[in-house]
């Protein structure tokens, strides 16, 4: 079959946007042929090129279709329109149902006439992240220069309207400086198109680019004693910034050795691209390793040196940084703090602080850390953001902060807890393990997810600008793997009171409904508004609260009685617009347990364990201990998937089903069942069950021991059985079919002091 080969080259494209760019480009071009193509497109891309190449059939037969003209009954005049319109004649027309029918036979169209007609508009409408105009209304990610498109090693010809003077061809280009005298040429083919480029100093394939410079670095770095830190995304970007890729190894003088291992590897990184090395034992290498795009004649003497000489002038400024920021405390860093807005509608990051403060403290004996250490380090963990190295590096937030707190002697934990609070940063992170470094970590996540659901900027379908999923994320891997015990529902109800409270300090609040209506016009009593208990009802779970700035706001609402009364009014607010509606407490703690769940089941679901278990364990009510759902889910899971599990769950949705039934006729069948009524056997010895079952699974949960509990609902199982096969619920007696529905009642509600069974998959 014809093999088909498109390149699309122009001048330099972002690295970060090749692979991307390439992947879309296969994608619209698998829409656009797909009755060509014979298996999936094979994308490429490289600095100045991306492209794909592909197995189509020479030609495709489209099918025959049908189109449904006018009336026969109607004026000559529509119909000879109609036939007009579709190119055809009487003889091509029948009559079907009182209707002209055009029946159009397939027809055989060749690919290189299909691909001349999509083309031009796949390229044209191509999107890019970022694109810009050179020459006429065409939009590129850079300016395009060549369009080389072969099927079967013949032009397939086409021209780009929006670009005048670009037209498909068969012509390529190679390295600009290594090949400059034999830079262009012409390509017959993929395996040819790939021979010449290699030829003419060129990878084209991306993961070849990869493994030259990984392997490369990697035997310089092993001829000094040293080894490459591992940088997946430093090594993509590099390998879209050359295309003939000549690893080299660079050095670093001793006199920046002294500096921190992760500002070196960061300035390295993000403004020069450079590699950084390890020694053996873990410390930093006096070594780097850069990436040339040509073959130097020199081996690389003079492009090393430039390079070090570069690195000298970035590590001076470091240093420069570095130095300034140690001749103070991190405490000296705080007032700035007060400068620096956390978010819009959530305050400063001083105001941030205060509540981190009080969070950590509050949390620190729940994770058997030590109160005062937690307190301190929570203090301290934003003060680096108005470092003068931060501020240049943001990356090391955090990081900096903890050899700042280690320069002034503060305990290794407290610098700890400085250093990994913005951790797990991912899958693949680790998670903080000192007590106190947990307590701050999870201070730091609580606060975040709090703020941003007070403000209802809850993440949605396709956006989280504020990664409140990573924050939930990796709040539920500190618990889990921490082994924490922590209620959420207090948590997060303490965390929204720390938030109020914080505002309350620079900020006014008012209900929605003021503690007594005033009529509008009437004057503002602003002194007991903000009386202490008001305040307290204005945080309380009914409360719709605004926080505002500077200035006055007052709402209206229409009374019963059709008088506008003042609704709610506020010192201190510029405008309307200034003021932040929170999220009423009670419904927030719902709302973020929802989140958390969610969460949760994402995580467990990645883990392949089952989710629905869970959900199973949290619809139970009242429980937000993770440790205890998830111990409680597992003793499930071994119920579920036991031998009396199946015939427990049927049996159980099978009396829920009956009872959402029955109450909709006459319920609810609520109430204490009556002994006297339980004629049938299988009922008295359901019942007998119940007796010996409620007490057990009380004093099991309350010992949390969960097996056990299971172990007392598994007992149900053959009493159960028994009861649906021979007891008729619905008795024409109405006496006995309401006790009967009382003891499903019964049955329901011993199992759902365990779990919600209904959420169970199966």
């Amino acid at each position: 079959m014809p093999e088909f080969l498109l390149e699309l080259f122009s001048e330099e494209i972002p690295a970060r946007m090749q692979a991307r760019g390439a992947e879309d480009l296969a994608r619209v071009f698998a829409t656009a042929a797909a009755p060509l193509l014979e298996g999936a497109p094979k994308p490429f891309y490289g600095p100045r090129r991306i492209g794909l190449s592909a197995t189509l059939r020479a030609e495709v037969t489209t099918e025959g279709k049908e189109e449904r003209g006018p009336r026969t009954a109607a004026p000559p005049a529509a119909l000879e329109g109609f036939l007009r319109k579709h190119g055809a004649t009487r003889e091509q027309l029948v009559d079907q149902n009182g209707f002209w029918v055009l029946q159009k036979p397939g027809e055989t169209i060749a690919a290189a006439a299909l691909l001349s007609q999509v083309l031009p508009g796949l390229i044209q409408n191509f999107g890019w992240p970022k694109s810009m105009r050179w020459n006429g209304p065409f939009t590129w990610v850079r300016p395009l220069h060549r369009i080389l498109c072969l099927l079967d090693g013949q032009v397939v010809p086409f021209a780009i309207e929006a670009l005048p003077g670009m037209e498909s061809g068969n012509l390529t280009e190679g390295h600009r400086i290594m090949a400059a005298e034999d830079r262009v040429f012409a390509v017959t083919g993929l395996a040819d198109y790939e021979a010449g480029l290699r030829a003419r100093f060129v990878e084209p394939d991306a993961a070849a680019r990869m493994a030259l410079i990984e392997t490369g670095l990697a035997k310089l770095a092993a001829e000094q004693g040293v080894a490459v830190v591992p940088d997946r995304g430093l090594l993509e970007e590099v390998a879209g910034l050359v295309e003939w890729p000549v690893p080299l190894l660079g050095r670093i003088d001793d006199a920046f050795m002294d500096l921190p291992a992760e500002l070196m590897r960061t300035t390295m990184r993000v403004n020069q691209r450079y590699f950084s090395m390890t020694k053996p034992e873990g410390g930093a290498a006096p070594f780097f390793g850069l990436v040339a795009n040509i073959v130097p004649n020199d081996g690389g003497t003079a492009l090393i040196a430039g390079n070090e000489r570069v690195l000298r002038a970035r590590l001076s400024d470091a240093r420069f940084f570095w130095d300034q920021d140690r001749k103070q405390k991190l405490e000296d860093f705080l007032p700035k703090l007060d400068d620096m807005v956390f978010q819009a509608k959530l305050g400063t990051q001083r105001q941030r602080v205060e509540r981190l403060e009080r969070l950590a403290r509050w949390l620190a004996p729940k994770v058997r850390a030590n109160a005062d250490d937690a307190a301190l380090a929570a203090k301290l963990a934003k003060a680096d953001l108005a470092s003068g190295l931060v501020g240049e590096f943001p990356e090391l937030q955090g990081t900096i902060g903890r050899y700042y707190a280690l320069n002034q002697g503060e305990k290794p934990a407290v610098a700890q807890a400085i250093g990994t609070q913005y951790r797990p940063l991912g899958p693949g992170d680790a998670v903080p393990s000192e007590p106190v470094a947990i307590a701050l970590s999870l201070a730091d996540k609580l606060d975040t997810l709090v703020g941003f659901f007070a403000i209802a900027e809850k993440p949605t379908g396709s956006g989280d600008p504020y990664a409140l999923r990573r924050a939930a994320l990796g709040m539920l891997r500190l618990l889990r793997e921490g082994n924490v015990r922590l209620p959420l529902r207090p948590s997060i109800e303490f965390a929204y009171d720390c938030f109020m409270d914080t505002w309350i300090g620079g900020f006014h609040l008012a209900q929605d409904i003021s503690v007594e209506r005033q009529a509008a016009g009437d004057p503002l009593d602003f002194e007991r508004m903000m009386e202490e208990d008001d305040l307290q009802r204005a945080k309380n779970d009914q409360a719709n609260v605004y926080v505002v700035g500077t200035g006055v706001v007052a709402d209206f609402m229409e009374g019963d009685d059709g008088q506008i009364y003042r609704t709610s009014h506020v010192t201190r607010a510029a405008s309307k617009e200034r003021a932040v509606r929170l999220v009423p407490k009670s419904a927030l703690v719902g709302e973020l347990l929802d989140f958390l769940a969610e969460r949760l089941r994402v995580q467990l679901r990645a883990e392949g364990a089952r989710h629905d278990l869970v959900a199973a364990a949290f619809g139970q009510g009242g429980e937000d201990d993770l440790l205890r759902l998830l111990a409680r889910a597992e003793a499930l899971k071994t119920l579920v998937e036991g031998p009396d599990g199946p015939n427990l769950l049927a049996a159980a949705k099978r009396a829920a089903n009956i009872l959402r039934i029955e109450d909709k006729k006459d319920g609810p069948h609520a109430g204490p069942v009556d002994p006297a009524l339980l004629t049938a056997p299988e009922e008295q010895a359901l019942a007998a069950a119940l007796d010996s079952a409620e007490p057990a699974v009380a004093q099991a949960l309350l010992a949390e021991d969960f097996a056990t509990a299971m172990s007392a609902l598994a007992a149900l199982r053959a009493p159960l059985d028994a009861f649906f096969e021979k007891v008729i619920v619905n008795d024409p007696d109405k006496a006995t079919r309401a006790n009967r529905l009382r003891l499903l009642a019964r049955l329901r509600g011993a199992m759902d002091t365990v779990a919600d069974f209904s959420r169970i998959e199966g």
